[in-house]
């Protein structure tokens, strides 16, 4: 084999791994939203003023974050929602902390008859984060918290 041959198919070579390189890199840097430091918290309501249920996560995605849908249910109802059930819940309120990341807070009123009526013990969230690009991250259970009479 000449020189030649083997210089041009080194050159080839490093042509190659340098596209696919590149391509690999151009793959990887697209990412799923994040939903982090998620957390609920329920207060009765009291004599004059309603209670509530607030849930607040932080929420990231490369291309921006759309919104954030969230449901609260009783860990005795087994409801258990899924990402399409999501899909169709409240959304919570979203202001961007930056270019990537938004800090989402979901606020419910709870008044004194509702809070009556609501299910003693373990409740969960669940939550499904939509980045501006389209993708989504769905967490069945992405807070919980404890409903007292």
């Amino acid at each position: 084999m000449s020189k030649r041959v083997v210089v041009s198919s080194l050159i080839g070579v490093a042509v190659l791994g340098a596209v696919a390189a590149g391509g690999l890199a151009m793959a990887s840097s697209a990412t799923e939203p994040t939903l982090e430091n998620g957390s609920a918290r329920y207060v009765a309501p009291s004599d004059g003023s309603a209670g509530s249920l607030t849930f607040t996560a932080d929420v990231r995605d490369d291309s921006g974050v759309r919104g954030l849908n969230v449901v609260a249910w009783p860990a005795s109802s087994k409801l258990d929602p899924t990402e399409e059930e999501l899909r169709h819940t409240e959304d919570a309120t979203c202001r961007s902390t930056s270019d990537d990341t938004s800090r989402c807070t979901y606020t419910l009123k709870v008044t004194k008859k509702e809070a009556a009526e609501l299910d003693q013990g373990t409740w969960y969230v669940s939550a499904l984060a939509t980045a501006k690009d389209g993708d989504t991250v769905f967490l069945p259970r992405a807070a919980t918290f404890d409903v007292e009479g």
